[in-house]
């Protein structure tokens, strides 16, 4: 039974074992004269018989998942003769790839070694044991596990708690689940890192400034040294965030403002869907304007002027990239701004404050702590943005701060780095992650920041 069918018959049957539980505990019910005689509602000895007729089962399942790969791949080098066997990674990479192609039929079986062919052939019959042996095993276990619950039922049987715990290790199984992926994140980041700067000092990449890391990754290539200096990079980041950030604080704020202040219902209900539209424009459409329509604009206008500008500049992906995260700003700050309680406002209109003072003086610092936490997520947002600068402001790694200049920050080198074929052993690809462990703590500054603003206005304000 192929995965996706097995899966669906656990879940029918951990449907049906509900139902009986459900069934059983209300015939309970019935020989003692109601359902509060029960220890628990029915639903939760419904829910008791269920998890044990699927959890047990799902655990086994994945757990096969997990491993089959593994053992099949074990069982199958086992019995290649040695004058093929892999001697490193690359070559036992090389060699299932090859008997997987054979077993799939994508691979011809003409000049190719019988001990191949009888390892393809090995290879699908160990997959078709392992499926219907995984197939057995769960269904036996599914229906075990229903049986035994639902035999074990009482009218005194403590399901209630004995759900809720099941639950509650759940939850914290899903909690500690993120937080172990964040960790397994940033430590393949730092391993790679360091790989790094044991091979480029980390003075040149945080104080270099030049930027070129074209490399040879095999001998028999012909590539430069390479430069890492990541310094116009960093600038570059900055400059295309700040001009974004120019454009979209004050945009989204002073949106937020009239819709949470001023505008009529008619108006808001109109005008706040059509803001939020925005968010949902894909960004290599975002990337097309730029490219297309603001960038020429300004090198006419600019060239119009007297002036120099490129054909790719920070000013054209800045822009557009505000106009992009607008509806952040604006969504957020409207949801924290309608939050602060209509007694701040009613007293400070009856002191005698006009409406605007009001907004200035009490609405808008009450509401500080979420309107930084809204720019945060914004300033994020466009330090992560990738598109709408490779189609705008290019990929030329330039040490300025002309925003009428073509420069590139450094997601876009991410990218880059890290397209075509390359080796995990180079300086220019483990460079990718040096970049990628600089925006993690720049994003963990900001963080920080921001809660130090949050937790001294909320001291005034509670």
């Amino acid at each position: 039974m192929q995965t996706s069918n097995l899966i669906i018959s656990l879940l029918v049957m951990s449907a049906v074992a509900f139902l009986l539980g459900y069934q059983r505990s209300l015939g309970f019910a019935r020989d003692l004269g109601g359902v509060r005689n029960l220890h628990s509602l029915p639903s939760y000895y419904g829910m008791r018989v269920a998890l044990w007729c699927g959890l047990p089962s799902a655990l086994l399942l994945f757990s096969c998942l997990a491993f089959e790969e593994t053992i099949i791949s074990n069982m199958l080098l086992a019995g290649i003769p040695d004058e093929i066997r892999p001697n490193s990674v690359a070559e036992y990479n090389l060699l299932m790839n090859k008997i997987e192609n054979l077993a799939s039929g994508a691979l011809s079986v003409e000049d190719v070694k019988p001990a191949l062919i009888d390892a393809s052939a090995a290879l699908v019959y160990l997959r078709d044991m392992s499926q219907r042996l995984v197939t057995g095993l769960a269904l036996l276990v599914a229906g075990g596990g229903g049986l035994w619950s639902w035999w074990r039922m009482s009218a005194q049987l403590r399901a209630r708690q004995q759900v809720e715990k099941v639950l509650k290790g759940f939850l914290l199984f899903c909690a500690s689940l993120a937080i172990f992926t964040t960790l397994g994140i940033l430590l393949s980041v730092v391993f790679e890192s360091v790989r790094f700067f044991q091979q480029v000092p980390i003075t040149e990449f945080f104080f270099g400034l030049d930027w070129s890391p074209q490399t040879a990754i095999r001998a028999d290539q012909v590539g430069g040294s390479g430069s890492f200096g990541a310094v116009p990079l960093f600038l570059g980041t900055l400059l295309i965030s700040f001009i974004a950030m120019t454009v979209a604080v004050p945009a989204g704020l002073m949106s937020a403002i009239y819709l949470a202040e001023y505008a009529g219902s008619k108006v808001r209900s109109l005008a706040k869907p059509t803001l939020e539209i925005l968010a949902g424009v894909p960004t290599v459409v975002y990337g097309y304007f730029a490219a297309l329509t603001v960038a020429p604009f300004i090198r006419d206008t600019g060239t119009s002027m007297g002036l120099s500008v490129t054909s790719e500049s920070a000013l054209a992906a800045g822009l557009v990239m505000g106009i992009m995260i607008i509806p952040f700003i604006s969504s957020l700050a409207d949801d924290v701004i309608n939050a602060v309680p209509q007694t701040m406002r009613d007293g400070s209109l009856a002191l005698g404050a006009t409406h605007s003072e009001t907004i200035k003086q009490v609405i808008i610092p009450a509401a500080l702590p979420g309107i930084v936490g809204g720019i945060l997520l914004a300033v994020s947002r466009a330090i992560g943005e990738t598109m709408i600068v490779v189609m705008a402001a290019g990929l030329a790694a330039n040490l300025t701060i002309n925003p009428l200049d073509t420069v590139t920050t450094v997601t876009v080198q991410i990218v880059t780095l890290l397209v075509g074929d390359q080796e995990f052993d180079s300086a220019k690809t483990l460079s990718a992650f040096a970049l990628g462990l600089m925006l993690f703590l720049v994003t963990l500054g900001l963080n920080f920041i921001a809660l130090r603003v949050v937790k001294k206005y909320r001291e005034q304000y509670e």
